[in-house]
């Protein structure tokens, strides 16, 4: 019970006295922007799955960049707009459901991800593994400039597309007539995934990300209803995971990228609870 009966040493010492801790804190606020306004449009159009997938979709690249010894970031990228690239063209040549395709396309990225990294696997598997699970108490300046790049675009992005997103969440035939290019703005929203998810894979971690692009949101459309207000609610969200997972973490030496994404699953459901609890409260009040 430390977190209040010493609220300075267990909240604040932390980030004051580690140099670490603080460029862990800035990197995790800068993810949670990037995940949190993506993720927002991802939840309310029912995308969970292409999440996922493009989440893991970035892995051949991340392995292929090892073998090269090129940049993984650049790697991971590469994947993510071929993965987005190969979703779109087959959903255009294919009658098959758009979830088809993203699992077929899902699977043969996993299995060329693990086939490299099998081969691998002695020369690198330290370095995979902090790319699989995320390492954000080690990043640098050059990590922190990329994810507040990936910041800036993912907020750009969504302020410039927001009507042809909103129109085409709730009617993709309303938004052809109103000129909207409904498949234009879904491509663009596949490359801002694709942008937030690849910043944001030093941090928590390609396998954990997921739940900082889909928990955060979630949880924020439980509580408002407007979209922009449910955005800065899932950043605000995130925001609370990433302090208080990092704090966790730092105090009993959990894995960083883990331990935050398992505070906003833990978050979604407290807001699920309070929610039902309301909800329940007014059928009896009625």
């Amino acid at each position: 019970m430390n977190f209040l009966t010493e609220p300075v040493e267990w909240w604040l010492e932390p980030f004051l006295s580690n140099e670490f801790m603080r460029a862990a804190l800035w990197a995790s606020l800068l993810t949670v922007v990037a995940t949190s306004v993506v993720g927002t449009w991802v939840v309310l159009r029912g995308m969970s799955f292409l999440g996922d997938a493009l989440a893991h979709g970035v892995l051949p690249g991340i392995a292929i960049a090892f073998v090269l010894g090129v940049n993984t970031t650049v790697g991971a990228l590469v994947a993510a707009l071929a993965m987005v690239v190969g979703i779109n063209v087959v959903r255009s040549h294919s009658p098959l459901p758009e979830d088809t395709t993203i699992g077929v396309l899902f699977v043969g990225f996993l299995a060329v991800a693990v086939v490299i990294m099998s081969s691998q696997a002695g020369a690198y598997a330290g370095d995979l593994n902090r790319f699989l699970f995320g390492s954000v108490t080690g990043v640098d300046e050059a990590d922190l400039v990329r994810q507040g790049i990936a910041a800036v675009i993912s907020l750009v992005g969504v302020v410039v597309f927001y009507r042809p997103f909103l129109v085409m969440t709730f009617d993709e035939v309303q938004a052809q007539m109103l000129g909207l290019r409904p498949r234009l703005a879904h491509g663009a929203l596949l490359v801002l995934l694709a942008i937030a998810i690849v910043s944001s894979f030093e941090v928590v971690g390609n396998l954990l990300v997921f739940a900082f692009l889909i928990a955060p949101p979630a949880a924020a459309t439980l509580l408002v209803r407007r979209v922009p207000f449910t955005m800065v609610t899932a950043v605000a969200l995130g925001a609370v995971s990433a302090i208080v997972g990092l704090l966790v973490s730092f105090h009993y030496v959990t894995a960083a990228g883990a331990t935050m994404a398992a505070v906003a699953v833990v978050v979604f459901f407290i807001v699920l609870a309070g929610t039902s609890i309301r909800r329940l409260g007014v059928r009896l009040e009625v």
